[in-house]
């Protein structure tokens, strides 16, 4: 048997606020809820079980490989929603995405402060791209 990562627990504030938010700037359904986890199951079936809890919990960072088609859906959708984007991870360069590796990247914060990441080619997949050397505008985001 081959090993295969199946899901993860995302710690929330709000467990609705946080899977909603994600599945609708990805284009995902939220599925139903499994006693105290609200699930959203990426394309691969690897499922992120969102939790709502009364702690404080660290940032956590989760990065989705999507198509060029389906990043200028993310895109779009974090833009007309007015939410905050990046080209790097750590914020800087606002309202701009990245280049890297010959594709397209862009980073966001979720509602529970959550680091978030859609790209268009997986790391390392084109050595002579820089890494975080290349940025591009874009028009009408935050």
């Amino acid at each position: 048997m081959s090993v295969e990562f199946n899901h993860t627990i995302v710690l929330s504030h709000d467990r609705e606020e946080s899977a909603r938010f994600l599945a609708g700037i990805l284009g995902l359904e939220v599925g139903e809820p499994a006693g105290m986890f609200l699930p959203v199951t990426t394309a691969n079936s690897v499922t992120l079980d969102f939790a709502t809890v009364d702690i404080d919990f660290p940032m956590q960072h989760y990065a989705f490989l999507v198509s060029e088609d389906e990043f200028d859906a993310v895109l779009a959708r974090l833009v007309e929603g007015g939410i905050p984007i990046h080209a790097h991870p750590h914020g800087q360069h606002p309202r701009r995405i990245n280049r890297n590796d010959g594709g397209r990247g862009v980073y966001f914060i979720d509602p529970s402060g959550h680091g978030m990441e859609a790209f268009t080619r997986p790391y390392g997949s084109d050595p002579s791209s820089p890494l975080n050397g290349v940025t591009e505008d874009v028009p009408g985001a935050r």
